[in-house]
């Protein structure tokens, strides 16, 4: 705030306060250390922030998470975490009960033939303080073996920092079986203070007034004006490559920082990315620039579907774009074969320039097949 890449805002300070003194209580912390008597360390309990769209939860998180001393932490968007933990729990039932026995996440208090627990172990033997982005329940798998495995995470000692733009007790709303659900909303409550972010303004949509998301024509000018709003966009916070654990591979965000990722259009539309990448990407983050899209045509055939696809991922997942282009929507793939399909992405492109667009809530899920 005082060097003006923040504004003052009295519902984040009171969250920042919350995370302030979750640190301090954090410092010198050591799950299963026992005090005098034998009596085991109490966790400190852990923050949920919620609130609307634009709000500010991510960047508080990501303040807290950057800023935090204690080292065996995670940051991770919700959805990257239950992809882990249900390819987890594949290999884990792949296996037989001796490879279980010697596997180094094996919980010896749980039983080999249940991959939960086993699953929760492996992920507290990495870190111990667990910063989540994005905290939804939409896949009715996700509802049905939340409450275990935060349960046996919280009673290894884990402390977890969640945002969502939803109260707990809205979690998996309407969805089957709620009920069956509901032990696991009231150990969240439980076990998490949970603070609303009722923000002045749509901080995110406040950078973005009276500034363009879809910049034309290419050229030195239009990338100074990409890389400005890239900073102000993520809070001058710092900017690293940074890779998607997919399972049998990593995709790899030329650049990332605090939920947004930047990479140019040759590499969004390379051919390491397929369908389900782009659904993973859009899915992880909330806004994605993409640098340098060039006139497209027939020759460019393979690029130009790889481009579809990945606006029709970002579109459903209702996730930012921001971008550079040779030309504007209607004009960059204007004729030859393959130019009448690509009349639809260059509508979608012009209805994400929307405010009406820029202002929905990210649905930051990909359903789960059935386990």
């Amino acid at each position: 705030v005082h060097d003006g890449t923040l504004i003052a805002d009295p519902a984040q300070r009171q969250a920042a306060v919350a995370l302030d003194q979750l640190a301090k209580k954090l410092d010198g912390y050591e799950p299963g250390r026992r005090r005098l008597f034998g009596r085991r360390v109490t966790p400190p309990r852990g923050l949920y922030l919620w609130g609307g769209v634009g709000a500010g939860k991510s960047l508080l998180m990501d303040l807290f998470f950057e800023q935090i001393s204690f080292k065996a932490k995670t940051r991770i968007h919700f959805h990257a975490f239950m992809q882990r933990i249900h390819r987890f729990i594949a290999e884990w039932r792949q296996m037989n009960d001796a490879e279980r026995r010697r596997h180094p996440a094996r919980l010896k208090s749980a039983r080999l033939d249940d991959p939960v627990p086993h699953a929760a172990n492996d992920v507290f033997a990495e870190s111990h303080l667990l910063c989540f982005d994005e905290f939804q329940v939409t896949d009715i798998t996700d509802a049905m073996l939340l409450g275990r495995l935060f349960g046996t995470l919280f009673e290894l000692g884990a402390v977890v920092v969640a945002t969502s733009n939803r109260h707990p007790g809205d979690l998996y709303k309407d969805g089957i079986n709620r009920e069956l659900f509901l032990p696991s909303i009231d150990l969240l409550k439980t076990r998490l203070q949970v603070i609303e972010i009722v923000a002045q303004k749509d901080y995110r949509l406040d950078q973005l007034e009276g500034d363009q998301v879809y910049f034309t024509p290419l050229g030195q000018e239009t990338t100074a004006k990409l890389d400005d709003l890239f900073r102000r966009m993520t809070a001058k916070g710092k900017v690293t490559p940074m890779q998607i654990d997919v399972g049998n591979r990593l995709l790899e965000i030329p650049c990332a920082s605090r939920g947004v990722a930047r990479g140019s259009f040759s590499h969004w539309t390379s051919d390491k990315f397929g369908p389900g990448d782009y659904l993973t990407l859009a899915a992880s983050f909330p806004l994605v620039f993409m640098d340098n899209i060039p006139r497209l045509s027939p020759e460019r055939r393979n690029e130009a579907k790889r481009f579809v696809t990945f606006i029709d991922a970002l579109y459903e997942a209702n996730a930012m774009l921001i971008c550079s282009a040779a030309a504007a929507p209607d004009d960059l793939y204007p004729s030859g074969d393959g130019s009448f399909e690509f009349q639809r992405t260059a509508s979608r492109l012009h209805e994400m320039r929307s405010r009406d667009y820029l202002g929905r809530e990210h649905v930051s899920t990909v359903e789960h097949a059935a386990e």
